[in-house]
């Protein structure tokens, strides 16, 4: 337990963290030591990787090849068994290694950040914990729906096949009870791998959207430009590291799960397939499983990059109104009616910060006086902002709206012609 404690709690003894966030997140932690491979222990490193071989090559291996029922009548058969354990397995594979990666390179603690978060606010700190504690129900959410599916299936496949289509050893019933629960724990092995990934690069994302928050509040509570350019600067690089760290895994997630969808649909819409809820369930499984881990990645992504792309239109709002207070307080000297003007003004050039939870958080900038350097300063803070784009970037592509756009004409493009290969649809 002092081993989980000093791997993922921040150093720092004032946290805010309260002793109950404190055990969830220990547990937190515990739960992942196993993928995430402490390498200061080769035995636990060495039980990982032996685990990994067994439930992702080794079983689907046998199961495919023992257990395959040609001979079974048409509800029992598995013609597209060979596909989904392929691209099932790849995606634990990508994961698991990316996970391996993470964890021998930075280990836990400098991973998800943690060791700089004494460093943060007490507000950045408090709701980090909570999505911490959150990703476990997430994970939860995602996993446990699959896998009741997936052991449906399986109790309905074994308990109603003949006794004549599948190998035994010593006891029919064993045999098929043992293989069954090989399978479950399988699959639920698989798709749990695959899904942590995409939660951690959620969980990572964030706490940069925790950051982006409290850095839009510099504007209203303090008019130094140098602060803000150098809390910015932290930002950025903070989300090019993670951005470093996932590329690979988001990449070969998208080209994996591009390339399974129209595997998927070639075979399926074959002249001569077969295509029901007994033969085809896994395959649409398999598919629903895949898209929707890529769909958190994708989301997350485009979320705090949408947010971190905002800020220069923030700052924009900032400076303008910064600009046009000092010049209504020059004003207050003159009569009343020019007084009454410039309060109006003032009243009217209030603006909200970029929030997703509170978009009617209205405020005023932080009061500034007026001198020529005072503007430039701000004016250059607007330019750095506006050419120089925050955001997850994968090798050099910004993973913004647009580009999410890019990628689903690509993929109905691909998907038409598929279409009109196979059923003649154009």
């Amino acid at each position: 337990e002092e081993v989980v404690t000093r791997m993922f709690l921040p150093r720092n003894k004032s946290s805010s963290i309260s002793s109950s966030n404190s055990e969830e997140m220990k547990s937190y932690a515990s739960g992942l030591m196993w993928a995430f491979l402490d390498y200061s222990n080769l035995w636990r490193a060495g039980l990982s990787w032996s685990i990994f071989f067994l439930l992702n090559v080794g079983v689907p291996l046998v199961s495919h090849l023992v257990f395959s029922c040609s001979g079974c009548d048409p509800n029992h058969q598995r013609p597209y068994d060979a596909i989904v354990q392929i691209f099932l397995s790849s995606f634990a594979s990508v994961s698991f290694i990316s996970l391996s990666s993470f964890g021998h390179r930075y280990g836990l603690r400098k991973f998800l950040f943690l060791d700089k978060l004494s460093h943060e606010s007490e507000t950045v700190r408090d709701g980090y914990s909570q999505q911490i504690q959150r990703s476990l129900k997430l994970l939860s959410a995602f996993v446990l729906p699959c896998s009741l599916a997936e052991a449906a299936y399986k109790i309905w496949w074994f308990s109603s096949v003949g006794d004549g289509g599948i190998p035994y050893f010593y006891s029919r019933l064993l045999t098929k009870l043992v293989v069954c629960l090989l399978l479950i724990s399988s699959w639920v092995y698989r798709i749990a791998i695959g899904y942590l990934v995409c939660i951690l690069f959620r969980l990572t994302c964030h706490l940069q959207l925790l950051r982006l928050n409290e850095f839009t509040d510099l504007f209203q509570k303090q008019s130094d430009v140098t602060a803000i350019l150098a809390e910015h600067l932290r930002i950025r690089r903070n989300l090019r590291v993670i951005s470093h760290r996932f590329r690979l895994f988001i990449l070969s997630t998208l080209v994996l799960v591009s390339v399974s969808q129209f595997v998927f649909l070639l075979v399926t819409t074959e002249p001569k397939s077969q295509v029901s809820i007994s033969t085809a369930g896994e395959l649409a499984l398999c598919s629903v499983t895949l898209v929707t881990g890529l769909f958190i990645c994708l989301r997350s992504a485009a979320k705090i990059t949408h947010k971190a792309l905002s800020v220069a239109s923030f700052a924009a709002k900032w400076h303008a109104c910064a600009t046009i207070n000092t010049f209504d307080e020059e004003d207050d000297d003159g009569d009343e009616t020019t007084t009454t003007t410039a309060a109006i003004t003032s009243a009217r050039l209030r603006f909200s910060a970029p929030s997703d939870e509170d978009e009617d958080n209205m405020f005023v900038p932080a009061s500034v006086s007026w001198n020529s350097e005072s503007y430039q300063k701000r004016q250059a803070l607007v330019k750095y902002l506006e050419h120089n784009r925050a955001g997850i970037t994968v090798y050099g592509f910004m993973l913004d709206r647009s580009w999410l756009h890019t990628i689903f004409v690509i993929q109905l493009s691909f998907t038409l012609w598929i279409l009109n290969k196979t059923i003649g649809i154009s």
